[in-house]
């Protein structure tokens, strides 16, 4: 459900409320009945109170102060999150946010976590009775430190996500590479971005051997598509280079993976998801920044030509690479497409995948596992910027030592 956003200066009487703050004390007779306010106050510790008044709802959100301010913010996006499951339950279409304490960035989180939390995927729901849909269609914010410029960022950055969302849980019979260059190209319309899909011909020209390979097992060709953002205000000459991993299915190959380790696998694509995006988003805030987008894609399955362990390959850069397992495909795509980026001289490249079921294995899935190498100051304002959005990265070592097994 797309959720629309907006600031107003007026409360309206008859729509259900969210009273958001920090302290109890800033309830007020005027908008509560003393019989509301002290079961409000017997009720308080659980954080999110409920008035249902039969004509409209009133809820009470406390914010849950921490010493770290991010810590705060995802409070307040987790607090959206559990108030939306009650707002669709009661079937409420429309909700005022009513700021009491004057805390713009809190009210800001705690819209953005309603409408991530508001969001679903039921492109392929045909039996009305498992397709209920969410209910909230609008979200109304009322806070004097809240302005028209943010709210208009909030909306970019969550329309960005519910698109990224939308191309990860498409299945493959609708996304394969083709396909997902094509919803890419789509949605770079009516932006200043250019978008470039190169078609196999294209791929073989460049002696892209890795992305070929991968591709051979599949009947649908592979796809590589670079997105370009160069605003002409732009602050850097040398571009900002995003690479994101385009399997659109993983089937592991001829190492066929076990059938429960195929069930998400349509997911293989999200680093590509998260990078364009990500440059979408960039693109309509009009970020002053070069940014270039890469984005190989394929299908990864074994076919009667599909490649092989011991099969030797020519990449991109004339290096050649012995295959021990098919299922590390994500490498070969990528270090075709790391290889093209050589070619724009880049002032850092940001590679994004799913790589890897040993990452998840090493921190489970409350962070993202980071490396770097030569981007000491670029990955130390990657943490930082994880941090203020409680999208963590958690930094692995890089040592000499690590280098043979790497």
């Amino acid at each position: 459900m797309k959720t629309e956003i907006n600031k107003i200066n007026k409360i309206s009487t008859t729509e259900t409320i969210i009273l958001f703050l920090r302290d109890i004390k800033k309830l007020k007779a005027d908008e509560l009945s003393d019989v509301e306010i002290k079961y409000i106050k017997e009720q308080h510790e659980k954080n999110l109170v409920s008035l249902n008044r039969i004509t409209k709802w009133i809820f009470v959100l406390f914010i849950k102060d921490e010493n770290e301010k991010y810590k705060t913010l995802e409070n307040c996006r987790k607090a959206g999150s559990d108030v939306v499951m009650l707002i669709n339950n009661n079937k409420i279409e429309k909700v005022i946010i009513h700021d009491l304490e004057n805390s713009g960035e809190e009210t800001l989180a705690l819209a953005e976590g309603m409408a991530l939390a508001n969001y679903q995927f039921i492109k392929y729901k045909t039996n009305k009775k498992e397709k209920p849909g969410n209910t909230l269609k609008s979200l109304k914010i009322f806070s004097a430190k809240v302005t028209d410029q943010a709210i208009e960022q909030l909306k970019i950055i969550i329309d960005a996500t519910y698109r990224c969302r939308d191309l990860i849980n498409e299945p493959v019979c609708y996304l394969n590479a083709e396909k997902l260059s094509h919803e890419i190209e789509n949605m770079f319309k009516g932006t200043d971005a250019k978008v470039e899909v190169m078609n196999k011909n294209k791929i073989e020209t460049l002696k892209m051997g890795g992305l070929l390979a991968v591709n051979r097992g599949s009947i649908d060709p592979p796809t590589f598509t670079v997105i370009e953002w160069k605003p002409k205000q732009a602050k850097n000459k040398k571009p900002i280079v995003l690479v994101g991993k385009g399997i659109v299915y993983d089937t592991g190959g001829i190492n066929l993976k076990p059938a429960n380790y195929m069930d998400t696998m349509k997911h293989d694509m999200s680093g590509a998801a998260a990078v364009a995006s990500a440059i979408y988003a960039i693109a309509q805030v009009n970020l002053p920044v070069y940014v270039i987008g890469l984005i190989p894609a394929t299908d990864n399955r074994p076919d009667g030509n599909a490649y092989v362990p011991d099969d030797v390959i020519t990449m991109h850069d004339g290096s050649t690479v012995e295959v021990k397992n098919t299922d590390a495909e994500g490498r070969l795509i990528l270090a075709d497409a790391l290889s093209y980026a050589k070619k724009f001289n880049p002032e850092v490249v940001i590679d994004i995948a799913t790589l890897t079921g040993a990452a998840a294995r090493a921190i489970g899935k409350y962070a993202t596992v980071g490396m770097y190498s030569k981007a000491e100051k670029e990955f130390e304002l990657l943490k930082k910027c994880g941090f203020d959005v409680f999208e963590r990265v958690v930094e692995f070592p890089f040592w000499d030592e690590y280098a043979e097994l790497i």
